[in-house]
């Protein structure tokens, strides 16, 4: 861990933790839709790849504009959560069970995002930075958009696929 000596330097931090988490998601997401069998799903997941693409440029301009070199922290958070939705890709099981595991691992990254990218907004707004703000607000309303989503199509259709054993 870096040294952290003050809010400066943990807000740095967290931007490095989150810059990492969204590019492990990079390569976990196509994964989770390929093994999607809901088109909803695989279309959400798919377009949050896209979204998470456009996050990593938002966290390139934060560390551009605050002069600090851009690159990441390992996030163990993140890599132990993207583990647990492996083992949901590996095992066997109907389809909409599946899906409803895929959901619950999506939506596990998601929370960790949305924790991390809401202590970043505080520590900016605390710091003065706010263009930084903007723009981590921005990735925060996506993330939490993304959940609702995620939420909407296991109620709509995929939970009660999966209690029926589909």
């Amino acid at each position: 861990m870096a040294k952290l000596e003050s809010l400066d330097d943990l807000f740095v931090d967290e931007l490095r933790d989150l810059y990492n988490a969204e590019s492990q998601l990079v390569k976990a997401l196509p994964k989770m839709a390929e093994a999607a069998s809901s088109p909803d799903l695989r279309n959400a997941l798919e377009e949050h790849l896209n979204q998470t693409k456009n996050q990593i440029d938002r966290l390139d301009k934060v560390f551009k504009s605050l002069d600090v070199p851009v690159r990441g922290k390992e996030c163990v958070g993140m890599k132990g959560i993207i583990r647990e939705g492996q083992e949901v890709l590996k095992g066997s099981a109907a389809p909409a069970v599946k899906d409803a595991g895929i959901i619950t691992a999506a939506q596990k990254t998601e929370h960790y995002e949305i924790a991390g990218y809401g202590s970043a907004c505080a520590f900016a707004e605390r710091l003065g930075y706010g263009e930084q703000a903007k723009l981590l607000k921005q990735n925060l309303s996506e993330e939490k958009k993304a959940d609702e989503l995620l939420t909407k199509i296991a109620e709509r259709h995929v939970n009660k696929e999966a209690k029926r054993g589909e």
